[in-house]
């Protein structure tokens, strides 16, 4: 393939490889329905989720530690990592249905996923730096989707078997890795081996550009995971304070989180002309904004509920690739992926930890509205991080 055409077409390879990977983390969330029966374990559900946050937590610390993303070819990382991700999310079909099975492999699956959406950032920042906001957002979106998409396998109603859906996200899963590795080439590693040194962690407290950057990250974090593991039970509160006009949880939920990969990539558009701090700050006031307004605009009928829950996916999700952007251009050249990855790791830590605490108050409270005010720290924090420079990055 000539050069040329090699060049336009990698974007797009990387963001199919990172949809086809990042598809299996919530491939568990799909099947849940037809397996929980089976399993007669109503817990599952949180527990699914959390496996594989905690799972992606650890494999992150551990890649970060070890230099991974960085002492080894970044396309050949990303395929060996997604080819143990694919085989840990259906390995679990050929042994006898339990449920600490299906949480070890869904475990496993976050633990390996963490040489997949990191790795994509940095294989981004590497070929497309001079226009990484766009390509973030593209990067980013293809993960939205992704998230997004068990929700509308749910809300169609599938009969799909669960084993053949596991089977083929796995084999999808492993398709995006080899066509990745087949097109996308790794960019020269280092004449020097590199390691990553604990003293590296002051890059994250030492005053910096990468600092506010990375604070502005985490209150994203923050906000965003717990928004999309809540938003089937903030429609159901709806659809109690409007029982003649409900809305399809599933199919809203799945409208709602899919517009996030449109503020994505608009916003990478938008980070072009006026920078990815500024399409940054501006996301995350108009997310903050849905939240402080959401216990008065749960009162809309349902097409205006929709669409504002739309406009709130959209600003909660967009913003996203533009942090990506920002810490990956303000990362230590010499340790960008272990810095990306390690970042990564604690954004998704901040994600436990917020919804733990929104369960813990739900199980209390219940099912209010008001309860999602938690949140408010993080896009006022994240605010705050990225107005302390305007420049243009």
């Amino acid at each position: 393939m000539p050069d040329s055409l090699l060049g336009r077409v990698r974007l797009p390879v990387i963001v199919l490889a990172q949809f086809a990977g990042t598809s299996l983390w919530f491939a568990g969330n799909a099947i849940l329905p037809d397996i929980q029966p089976l399993l007669n374990n109503p817990d599952l559900n949180g527990w699914i989720t959390s496996a594989v946050q905690l799972g992606f937590i650890g494999g992150t610390l551990l890649y970060a530690l070890l230099a991974i993303p960085d002492r080894f070819p970044t396309t050949r990382v990303f395929l060996v990592s997604v080819l143990l991700a694919a085989a840990a999310n259906a390995g679990w079909l050929f042994l006898p249905l339990q449920a600490s099975t299906v949480l070890v492999s869904r475990a496993l699956t976050g633990f390996f996923l963490a040489g997949v959406y990191p790795v994509g950032m940095k294989l981004a920042a590497d070929w497309f730096r001079p226009v990484l906001g766009r390509a973030m957002g593209f990067l980013v979106g293809a993960l939205v989707l992704g998230t997004a998409f068990p929700h509308l396998l749910r809300g169609l109603g599938t009969s799909l078997p669960y084993r053949n859906l596991m089977l083929a996200v796995s084999g999808l899963a492993i398709g995006g890795g080899i066509l990745l590795y087949l097109v996308v080439p790794s960019k020269p590693l280092p004449t020097q081996r590199t390691r990553f040194q604990l003293d590296a962690l002051r890059t994250l407290v030492q005053p910096s550009a990468f600092r506010p950057a990375m604070f502005g990250y985490f209150g994203h974090m923050w906000e965003l995971y717990t928004v999309w593991a809540f938003l089937p039970l903030l429609i159901g509160s709806y659809n109690t304070l409007h029982p003649a006009e409900p809305l399809n949880v599933s199919l809203t939920s799945f409208l709602t989180i899919a517009a996030g990969m449109l503020g994505c990539v608009l916003g990478g558009y938008g980070a072009l002309q006026i920078g990815s701090r500024r399409v940054a700050r501006y996301l995350l006031i108009t997310s903050g904004l849905c939240l402080l307004l959401l216990p008065l605009l749960i009162g809309l009928p349902p097409l205006w509920f929709a669409l504002f829950l739309a406009i709130w996916g959209a600003a909660a999700s967009g913003d996203s690739p533009q942090f990506s952007t920002l810490v990956a251009s303000y990362a230590p050249a010499e340790s960008r992926g272990s810095t990306l990855t390690l970042v990564t790791s604690i954004g998704f830590l901040i994600t436990v930890i917020s919804i733990q605490t929104m369960a813990g108050l739900v199980a209390q409270f219940g099912a209010s509205v008001w309860l999602f005010w938690l949140l408010l720290p993080g896009p006022l924090l994240g605010v705050l991080a990225v107005s302390t420079n305007d420049e243009r990055s």
